[in-house]
């Protein structure tokens, strides 16, 4: 089967930007599109020039596992080892599971495929149409955020840490429960926090539990917050902020924080 450049560029570019969202979504990991996307065209380059190698065996296999993990390294955003690891093992077995997938349906529907840099290329082009539908989905989605999504948001925060400021939705959560030394911990997204405080030199550490078992989560006392529910603003001072173990897009504020000091 003839291969041209521009269609395998194209080719492993769509279906490596969807594997890489696939691991993205599964890690829960905040990283931005333009970094997955930077990390799928490289992908796709060393698709189409890793055959010129010659490699086979052993090596050809070390080459294809490190490239695969330089590729989760550039499209993830990650504040831990462990982080990289989930997003790199997301992405592997998400490879495995199309890949395998892929070739068990051209074999039963005697569609000629020829496997090349770690991936199928076929006379159909499978990853164009997948890319496309989840371009669609992601655009609904944002759709729907942007005309649907505020009317479950409760209110809107600001943070005053230091010099610095940070902007973000916010809703209380009664289920909230998080105490440090007797103040209420509100959880904050960790890309919130990146913009107000290294989270490395936090040595405060508030004990939270949930579903899954209980957890400590880095903790800093933020000068002032304010809070804007729309029908009124409030101001706390010293607010105690913990930072999500997790993906999340939305502060989770202390109910107690809703009350009259």
């Amino acid at each position: 089967m003839q291969v041209y450049v521009e269609y395998a560029l194209i080719e492993n570019f769509c279906m490596d930007f969807t594997l890489l969202v696939a691991a993205k979504v599964a890690a829960k990991n905040p990283a931005k599109y333009g970094r997955i996307a930077i990390a799928s065209v490289l992908g796709a380059c060393f698709a189409v020039v890793y055959p010129l190698f010659g490699l086979s065996g052993a090596v050809g296999i070390i080459v294809k596992v490190v490239s695969g993990e330089a590729m989760c390294a550039v499209a993830g955003k990650y504040q831990s080892v462990k982080g990289y690891l989930k997003f790199t093992a997301l992405f592997t077995a998400a490879t495995f599971v199309v890949g395998g997938a892929l070739i068990a349906l051209f074999s039963l529907a005697g569609v000629s495929y020829k496997q090349g840099g770690g991936y199928v290329l076929s006379s159909v082009p499978v990853g164009i149409p997948l890319f496309a539908a989840l371009v669609l989905a992601l655009i609904i989605i944002r759709v729907r955020r942007k005309f649907v999504g505020n009317k479950n948001v409760s209110a809107y925060c600001k943070i005053y840490f230091k010099e610095k400021s940070a902007v973000c939705t916010a809703f209380y959560d009664s289920g909230n429960k998080v105490y440090l030394g007797g103040a209420p911990v509100s959880i904050i997204p960790s890309y919130i926090a990146e913009k107000l405080t290294d989270s490395q030199s936090i040595k405060t550490f508030a004990e939270i539990h949930t579903v899954a078992g209980k957890s400590k989560i880095p903790v800093f006392t933020a000068e002032k917050i304010e809070i804007d529910d729309g029908k009124s603003k409030i101001t706390r001072q010293n607010v105690a902020l913990g930072i999500s173990p997790r993906h999340i897009n939305k502060i989770v504020l202390h109910p107690d924080l809703s009350e009259v000091n």
